[in-house]
């Protein structure tokens, strides 16, 4: 038995053995949920009904995380002789939602952790190394030790960049020292727990930032304000914090109905929140941290529109802090900006967002081209259960056009977040283009539940590092 499988019994016994707390049984939960009964025991390894594709060509896939290692194991599985060469140089892939949990000390780091090689998938030919150019109109890529490498389709899956160096005054090294936090890599997410409960301890003001930059799972910088929050009560210390929430946008969440609920806990939990403040400074040695604070004044009456012009207007807003958790503005690889398939015009280009179709996953303009998860320069998307429903579609358009034909699958934009707001509940916010709720449980999504985070805690993990990443769920 391998240590995944091992991992996913043991997962289902920690569930079971949750639920037995809660008085219920596995199945009295998967009928809460509204699952079949076989959901959550199925083999990782159930065959697939449909026929391989004969159809030929080398595959390149940059990036062997989430999102490449999925692709590559649906290859894996779609095609009768893959030709598949993925490229990256990291021993390790972590489980990269399991970041907060380390946080909040519900994960170890051990927990998130995983050897790639056991991942890739066999059969696929892995060069250890990384991608410092990409030539689309050649049909190469070149890495970091000059090797030129050909390819007849490409997926680009490379993840982002978390890049703190974009805050004046700030840098990676900084995190973990002097108040600041973040849990956007797993050293500095690391060091987070320990610098939660001195805050709690010694009280005062903790600021939770989110920048003006795409980032990964934009329900994360609330989650830690929740889960700081809910340890600062169970400490008995809740009176001695405050904590603010200060991000670039002008709403708690893209979906209506998700920020309303959102506000609603905030002021039920006495958190605060201002909009419109971006964080552009920091200075760690006099823990002040400087905001971009945008808003709108009246202007002149315009007698012939019969309404005031309205004045966009930026302050620069400092502001004293004890404890500031920073989520760090993001990016694309330089070598994806640099290349001819980013974004270069709009918001997504000043970030170096890979351009792509948003529903068929392929380049407009070199069509042997695909990409997905972070690195894409698409609506929202930036989430594990993203690349959960892109990859399918990734594949199946790749094999169309290896095959000559035209891209039929289209990704509709679903992404979920679960957010958890206190230790012991998560939302399950589920949704896509249309920022409508889209749930996939006969549940009110806006009800935080007990089930979601027995789920978030023992279920998700086993499920993507299992099922997802050998291309069977």
């Amino acid at each position: 038995m391998s240590s995944l499988d091992r991992e996913w019994l043991e997962a289902l016994e920690q569930m079971d053995g949750e639920l037995k707390k809660a008085g219920l049984s596995r199945r009295d939960a998967l009928k809460v949920l509204g699952l079949g009964g076989a959901a959550l025991a199925l083999p990782a390894t159930a065959p697939r009904a449909h026929a391989a594709s004969n159809a030929k060509g080398k595959i390149v896939i940059i990036g062997a995380g989430l999102a490449g290692i999925t692709v590559a194991s649906r290859l894996s599985h779609a095609l009768s002789k893959p030709d598949i060469t993925i490229i990256d140089g990291g021993d390790k892939v972590d489980y990269q939602p399991g970041y907060t949990l380390i946080a909040s000390g519900v994960y170890g780091p051990n927990d998130v952790t995983y050897e790639r090689a056991g991942l890739i998938p066999s059969g696929a030919k892995w060069i250890k190394e990384y991608v410092k150019e990409i030539d689309a109109a050649g049909n190469s890529v070149t890495t970091t030790s000059g090797q030129k490498i050909t390819y007849d389709y490409l997926v680009v899956a490379t993840g982002l960049v978390t890049d703190y160096s974009m805050v004046k005054g700030l840098s990676e090294s900084d995190v973990g020292r002097n108040g600041i936090a973040s849990i956007y890599t797993l050293p500095t997410c690391q060091k987070a727990f320990g610098q939660i409960k001195e805050f709690v301890n010694q009280g005062g003001v903790g600021l939770f930032t989110d920048p003006h930059t795409p980032i990964k799972c934009g329900g994360a910088p609330k989650k830690i304000q929740f889960l700081v929050d809910d340890y600062a009560r169970k400490e008995g210390k809740h009176d001695k914090i405050k904590t603010i929430f200060l991000p670039n946008g002008g709403t708690m969440f893209g979906v209506k109905e998700y920020a309303e609920m959102i506000e609603r806990l905030y002021k039920e939990k006495g958190m605060e929140w201002k909009f419109k403040h971006n964080l552009v400074a920091i200075d760690p040695a006099s823990k002040k941290a400087t905001f971009e604070y945008t808003y709108t004044v009246k202007g002149e009456f315009d007698e012939v529109l019969g309404e005031h012009e309205l004045i966009t207007q930026k302050d620069n807003v400092v502001m004293d802090y004890d404890f500031i958790h920073v989520t760090p503005p993001m990016r694309a690889p330089k070598m994806v900006k640099d290349s001819e398939l980013s974004w270069k015009r709009g918001s997504a280009s000043a970030g170096g967002w890979m351009e792509l179709v948003k529903e068929t996953l392929q380049h407009p303009v070199y069509k042997n081209v695909f990409g997905l998860g972070d690195v894409a320069g698409i609506p929202m998307g930036k989430t594990g259960g993203s690349v959960r429903k892109q990859a399918p579609v990734l594949v199946e358009n790749l094999i169309n056009a290896m095959e000559g034909k035209e891209p039929t699958a289209q990704y509709g934009g679903y992404t979920v977040c679960p957010l958890i707001v206190d230790y012991g509940r998560v939302a399950m916010l589920e949704f896509d283009w249309s920022a409508t709720p889209k749930p996939s449980f006969p549940l009110d999504p806006s009800v935080p539940r007990w089930v979601y985070w027995a789920m978030k805690v023992y279920m998700l993990k086993p499920m993507t590092m299992i099922g997802m990443l050998k291309g069977y769920a």
